[in-house]
């Protein structure tokens, strides 16, 4: 199974879009510091700097949005922090300061819910000395008022830290611990945007209501166990394992044909020795949606249960 870097790292469009909000009031506040009329030339210049960083960071994620790697993700948000802390040394007020300042805590709610636990305290500790830094240098902003911001900071990394916790529960099986239907859903949405090839596998557990009814739920409960465990030695790196409900499996195989993807199954089924399977794989095709992907996969999956069950079979390709 593939494995998420953090909590809500399953879904980097909703990164990109939330950065990019960020990013976007960051500008629109650097906008309204810099009209006051009383900068002087090297605040202006800094003001200046800091919203067309703003702005181009904005319309880099709007623009290229489920492009955007994720390395460059990361490095915007600490980019964005270091300019927060720069920014605080322009405005003459200290309560304008202060309004930059609090811009920090956009970096620590975005940190906390699509980093790894690593990455999220790094960034906190990031936050915390740019804004500190900046605020203590002006020598016009009381040592309690930056301890103040500290404790929201700190406040805001923990809760954030929680609720994306809590998020990523709701895509996962709670039995198997795999990704969810929800989950293998959002994740075929974001491959079959891009330029690779991917394929789909459905795979369905032959005769399991018959080990329910036999041996009792404990034992459907452990073969779905194996079903979610011994799979994984033999899977190519990036592919995903999710349970689609019930005894229903899918598979995500990114960068792979159909052909490649019928022998990787194949090797799952013999992983899974003294479990029938029954699959079905489909390639992606330039046009297609997610949803039709699913349909060709899922007829290849009946294709094999009417042809005896234990099989895997590859679905035949869109007539043009």
């Amino acid at each position: 199974m593939s494995a998420g870097s953090a909590p809500g790292a399953s879904s980097p469009r909703v990164m990109v879009e939330t950065l990019a909000v960020f990013y976007a009031a960051g500008t629109l506040l650097g906008v309204l510091v810099a009209s006051e009329a009383d900068l002087d030339t090297v605040g202006r210049v800094i003001a200046a700097v800091s919203v067309a960083i703003g702005t181009i960071g904005t319309a880099v994620l709007l623009l290229v949005r489920d492009r955007v790697p994720r390395r460059l993700l990361d490095a915007l948000v600490a980019v964005a922090t270091v300019v927060v802390g720069v920014a605080v040394l322009v405005p003459p007020q200290a309560p304008t300061a202060l309004a930059i300042a609090w811009l920090a805590s956009f970096a620590v709610v975005d940190s906390c819910y699509f980093f790894t636990p690593r990455a999220a305290r790094a960034q906190l500790l990031l936050a915390a000395v740019c804004s500190n830094g900046g605020l203590l240098l002006r020598g016009d902003v009381p040592v309690w008022t930056v301890l103040a911001l500290d404790c929201v900071l700190v406040a805001l990394a923990v809760v954030t830290r929680r609720l994306a916790a809590r998020a990523s529960g709701a895509d996962l099986d709670p039995l198997t611990g795999l990704p969810n239907r929800r989950s293998f859903d959002d994740q075929l949405q974001q491959l079959v945007r891009g330029d690779r090839a991917v394929s789909v596998a459905l795979l369905d557990l032959d005769h399991f209501k018959e080990i329910n009814d036999t041996a009792g739920h404990e034992a459907g409960d452990r073969v779905l166990l194996r079903m979610a465990e011994e799979p994984l030695r033999v899977l190519p790196p990036g592919a995903v394992l999710a349970r689609q409900g019930g005894d229903e499996f899918a598979l995500l195989l990114p960068g792979l044909t159909g052909a490649e993807a019928v022998v990787v199954v194949w090797r799952v089924c013999d992983a899974l020795a003294g479990i029938g399977l029954s699959c079905g794989v489909a390639q992606y095709e330039p046009g297609e949606s997610a949803a039709q992907l699913v349909r060709r996969a899922d007829g290849a999956l009946y294709a094999a249960k009417a042809a005896g069950r234990g099989r895997v079979e590859l679905a035949t390709a869109v007539r043009a």
